[in-house]
């Protein structure tokens, strides 16, 4: 068996400090008063498709994230946050941006970032605030004018001459180093990605500190996204681990949500996680977890070796979570707990440690990194930013910054489109598609059934609690349909998540493209249902088939004879 790599000594060695006291808070603001002149520098770290409760933080006693979770002892721990958007393209211009998606209008199928819309980004404007700036890895989205027809998948779809430094790919890239033209040179000692993107942010690192300037690093790891090609140094790390089963897996898990939510690839389609492949799969995508958190390890001993560690701020999130088999689903998009839920750390060395009183379990999400790093720069945040500064919280984590979180997907097919709003205690979700589906609703008590298994939608006992959350929804919409882009059907999604319209007064709002899409969708699941039934009864007669041919080879036992 291969030797583990060891673990960032200095990284382990974080002390958990007492809980803080009144005055460890004026020690906090002493400490703000005395660097506001010297502006901190700033690591942002986003990883591709991880689970919230992929990290040992969450309380997963399986996992082995020892770098993440020294980052977490020392710094915030966010147990709440979401993406608004659970799939990459969408995200990550949230990201940089701060904005919902029907205002950034980014995603898949819909069109790109625009560029009066980037240059409002975290990274333009703190770059003309004199910060030194560089990306590294996989960016995620294109930033031009609507180009009918254009995968967004080219090299001059970045805006790589925004930045100082640049070790960016555009789409998803590869896990071999030397397929990635932006990395390759760092392959021969680092031929998986996910540590060549940790050995490009040193390089960066190191050429930040020849700056008169604070720097501003933005680096997007691909892993652990699919195909899951975990790195073979770190084979030996899950070897022996049997993976537990979430409380909401497989079938048994699904037997209560909508049908809508069953119409798109995650459920039927998309295979990883289903009993005969989860013990595998689960080993792959945690041991790219794993790789991540060595790469994490890299940065933060090379910023200590620079001498940068003091001042520089770090933000830990992931573009999306992952379902691993909950609800009997692969992948991400739908709002439920696992696709839409991400970890999320913040890490200012500047103020002293909270110790074991450093989770926050009110409500953040992807949107609040741009007004974070705005107000840690400070740079004025753009007046059409949604999210919320997290610096309060970083001095006391028992406040919150925002009420509720909505929750999209206008993407993928068409039954799965869905609008949720999420709040400390509560989540609801609208399922608004017809032809053969009627409009379907969720509500569930996160507080005692953080697996989504109990809809209380007909409890009245949560009359109250329906009441307030489609209240909350509903202004959620008006705001959609008052601050959306003009392109993208995104007016039109502002109507279908509408619940006073009819079904044929929300179809109308769409293009000719749309509409189709929606009209031919029941023709599409009748024949996929129909194979669907064909090959659930082909699996199960070659089960009864090998049932029979075993039962037939045993031996017969001494008595038959």
């Amino acid at each position: 068996m291969k030797k583990q790599n060891k673990i960032i000594p200095s990284l382990v060695m974080f002390a958990t400090t007492s809980l803080a006291t009144m005055s460890a808070n004026i020690q906090a603001e002493e400490q703000i008063s005395s660097v506001a002149s010297k502006r901190p520098n700033i690591v942002l770290l986003l990883t591709d498709d991880q689970s919230y409760h992929s990290v040992g933080y969450s309380g997963n006693k399986q996992v082995k994230t020892p770098n993440i979770d020294a980052l977490a002892q020392r710094g915030v721990i966010f147990d709440r946050a979401y993406d608004t958007t659970s799939i990459c393209m969408a995200s990550r211009a949230q990201v940089f941006t701060g904005m919902y998606e029907y205002k950034t209008g980014a995603n898949f199928t819909h069109g790109p970032l625009a560029p009066e819309k980037w240059q409002q980004s975290y990274q333009v404007l703190l770059r003309d605030a004199g910060y030194f700036t560089g990306f590294v890895g996989k960016f995620g989205f294109a930033v031009k004018e609507q180009e009918k027809g254009s995968s967004y998948k080219k090299d001059t779809d970045l805006p790589s001459n925004d930045f100082d430094v640049w070790y960016g790919w555009p789409s998803q890239g590869y896990y071999a180093t030397d397929k990635n033209k932006s990395i390759a040179k760092f392959a021969k000692q680092y031929p998986h990605t996910t540590k060549a993107v940790g050995a490009a942010s040193i390089d960066f690192l190191k050429q930040a500190k020849q700056e008169d300037k604070p720097f501003l690093l933005s680096v997007s790891f691909k892993a652990p996204h699919k195909a899951f090609t975990p790195d073979p140094a770190y084979d030996d790390v899950y070897a022996d681990t049997v993976w537990e089963e979430p409380k909401n897996f497989g079938e048994n898990g699904a037997k209560h949500i909508p049908e809508q939510a069953k119409g798109g690839r995650q459920y039927r389609t998309m295979l990883d996680f289903i009993p005969e492949k989860f013990q595998e799969n689960m080993r792959k995508y945690h041991q790219l977890v794993y790789g991540v958190d060595q790469a994490v390890g890299m940065i933060t001993q090379a910023l200590e070796q620079q001498g940068l560690a003091d001042n520089t701020v770090i933000l830990f999130l992931s573009d999306n979570g992952y379902s691993l088999g909950a609800h009997n689903m692969s992948g991400k998009v739908l709002p439920y707990e696992e696709p839409s839920r991400t970890p999320m750390v913040v890490y200012d060395p500047r103020l002293p440690s909270l110790g074991k009183n450093n989770r926050v379990q009110s409500v953040t999400s992807n949107l609040d990194m741009a007004p974070t790093i705005f107000e840690l720069s400070g740079v004025k945040t753009p007046s059409n930013v949604d999210g919320k500064s997290l610096l309060p919280l970083l001095k006391n984590p028992e406040q919150k910054v925002q009420d509720n979180v909505m929750l999209i997907n206008a993407w993928g097919s068409s039954p799965t489109h869905s609008l949720a709003v999420v709040t400390d205690k509560y989540k609801y979700i609208y399922w608004p598609f017809s032809h053969g589906m009627q409009a379907a609703e969720e509500l569930y008590d996160l507080s005692k059934d953080k697996h989504e298994m109990v809809n209380q939608m007909k409890n009245p006992e949560y009359a109250n609690q329906l009441k307030m959350m489609r209240e909350k929804f509903d202004a959620g919409v008006s705001k959609w349909q008052s601050e959306t882009v003009s392109t993208g059907n995104y007016p039109a999604f502002g109507k279908v998540f509408d619940r006073s319209l009819s079904w044929e007064d929300k179809l109308s709002q769409f293009d000719q493209r749309m509409q189709r899409k929606y009209v031919e969708w029941q023709a599409t699941e009748k024949s996929e249902k129909a194979n669907r039934k064909k090959n659930q009864n082909k699996k199960a007669k070659n089960r009864k088939d090998k049932n029979a041919r075993n039962k037939n080879a045993q031996p017969k036992s001494v008595e038959s004879i």
